[in-house]
């Protein structure tokens, strides 16, 4: 999680990588109506959405504390 801190501009460039190309895979796909390769390419542009949002929410992670004890 320190790392993504320390290094925003990679994390923005990655973000915004992952989020055009994911857009256009979606509306890519979307545009095969009818087919099933459609939809396995918008099903791939939805997993880049997902890293994008993932990667945007990696620095406000809270650490794990392992001396606390699970009920």
């Amino acid at each position: 999680m320190k790392f993504w801190k320390e290094h925003m501009p990679l994390r923005v460039s990655l973000i915004a990588i992952f989020t055009v190309v994911g857009l256009i895979l979606v509306v890519a796909g979307w545009k095969m109506t009818g087919e099933l390769a459609g939809l396995g390419i918008m099903l791939v542009g939805l997993v880049l959405l997902l890293t994008a949002l993932l990667l945007y929410n990696k620095p406000f992670e809270e650490a794990k504390d392992k001396t606390k004890k699970s009920k």
